[in-house]
């Protein structure tokens, strides 16, 4: 992978800045991360965050929204935004030689959106729609049904998007307050990647996120409790099955986490070699597709194995998927399988690295959560010291699985 040069530096009022240095970059990206996510919403404002994302490019107090969808389209850049269970990112890519262009707009959005009526009224159709099509994708939906019963009872358990009746009722002063309470210097990380020097884009982002200021909140997020195994199926519409088995597993800055990691590659990761592919389609030919995924966040996370499939043959999928993770849990992974398996990830990372959006946006979160990125040459090492004891062990701890099934009645 390329050498990574990445520096920080903290303003007095409180605000982070993270730079990666890529010289000779022909693009930039600026943006701002700011730990707010749907698991800091009370439940009468499920989906506030998500909202808040849609409507803050819908005019600020000197901006119509024109001016802002042009601002960065004008120079042949993109300003984009998303959200998760708890951070919200707002980044523009750009030609080089336009950060001040970049930075100015991003301030503006997170210190003076000023959410007009008209505009949110438009907006709630299309994060409704939103809604239904998510609705109407079980392979998508699973998921969020998963998590919903695998982290149930706390903030974590809960569809980012929300729901139609929370969404009738956020309204200007609601989403401007929110961007008061979260929108704030001590609650954000600014970043920039291109090919600029530290020194000169800490000056740039600096005197543009200025104007934002605000104490910084209070997070209450307390850990999901474990659920007792469970065993669901959910009667929908559909010819097909799809089903999710996982386990709850380590939080993003658990050492076990490049453990997990490269367990995850080996069972179900985008190789057609995986166990997981090879055992349910190479060998049988019972799944189009079937992946295995982290969702790793501050206190907690999930390992997560999704596949469908026809509904005659689920229960024999959801037995090979046992057997497969039990099998690695018995020792399966040898010195000289493991070794193989390294190196099929450590390429992925290789090929991943060349990514700059996803690599700037990795570490803007890195440090959102845990206050610094971890640097490829910490990651490789971290991966080579794996060992196969390693891999059986954190297997073994994911073998009470628990499953959700959305499919026709059985």
């Amino acid at each position: 992978m390329k050498k990574q040069t990445i520096e920080y530096r903290t303003v007095p009022s409180g605000l982070r800045m993270v730079h990666l240095h890529v010289p000779g970059a022909a693009v930039g990206y600026c943006g701002a991360a700011v730990m707010a996510g749907s698991r800091d919403e009370d439940p009468a404002h499920f989906g506030l965050a998500h909202f808040v994302e849609h409507t803050i490019f819908k005019g600020t107090a000197r901006r119509s929204p024109w001016h802002i969808i042009n601002r960065m389209e004008a120079v042949g850049g993109e300003l984009n935004a998303y959200t998760t269970k708890e951070e919200t990112v707002i980044y523009s890519v750009f030609p080089s030689g336009n950060l001040p262009r970049a930075a100015e707009l991003i301030a503006d959005l997170t210190a003076n959106s000023q959410f007009p009526a008209r505009e949110l009224d438009k907006e709630r159709e299309v994060v409704a729609d939103e809604i239904d099509s998510y609705l109407d994708s079980p392979s998508e939906a699973v998921f969020d049904d998963f998590e919903d019963l695998i982290f149930a009872g706390s903030s974590l358990g809960h569809n980012i998007l929300g729901t139609r009746d929370a969404l009738d009722t956020f309204d200007s002063a609601t989403c401007r307050e929110y961007l008061r309470r979260w929108y704030v210097p001590g609650n954000m990380v600014v970043f920039y990647a291109g090919n600029l020097a530290a020194d000169r884009v800490f000056d740039i982002l600096e005197g543009r996120f200025s104007c934002i200021g605000g104490p910084t909140p209070e997070h209450h997020r307390a850990m999901p409790p474990v659920p007792a195994q469970f065993e669901r199926h959910k009667a929908i519409d559909s010819h097909q099955c799809h089903t999710i088995v996982g386990a709850r597993c380590c939080s993003f800055d658990s050492p076990d986490r490049y453990k997990l990691a490269l367990l995850t590659n080996i069972l179900g990761g985008p190789g057609m070699n995986s166990l997981l592919n090879v055992s349910l389609r190479e060998r049988r030919g019972l799944v189009y597709t079937v992946e295995a995924s982290t969702g790793l966040f501050s206190d907690c996370g999930t390992l997560a194995i999704y596949y469908g499939c026809d509904p005659t043959d689920n229960g024999l999928c959801r037995r090979l998927v046992n057997d497969t993770i039990r099998s690695v849990a018995d020792g399966y992974m040898t010195h000289r399988r493991l070794e193989l398996a390294k190196k099929q990830y450590l390429g992925q990372l290789v090929i991943a690295s060349e990514n700059l959006e996803n690599r700037i946006l990795g570490i803007a979160r890195q440090t959102l959560l845990r206050g610094h990125a971890t640097t490829n040459d910490q990651l490789i090492d971290s991966i080579r010291a794996v060992t196969p004891d390693d891999i059986a062990s954190m297997a073994a701890q994911l073998t009470d699985t628990s499953s959700l099934t959305l499919g026709p009645k059985q």
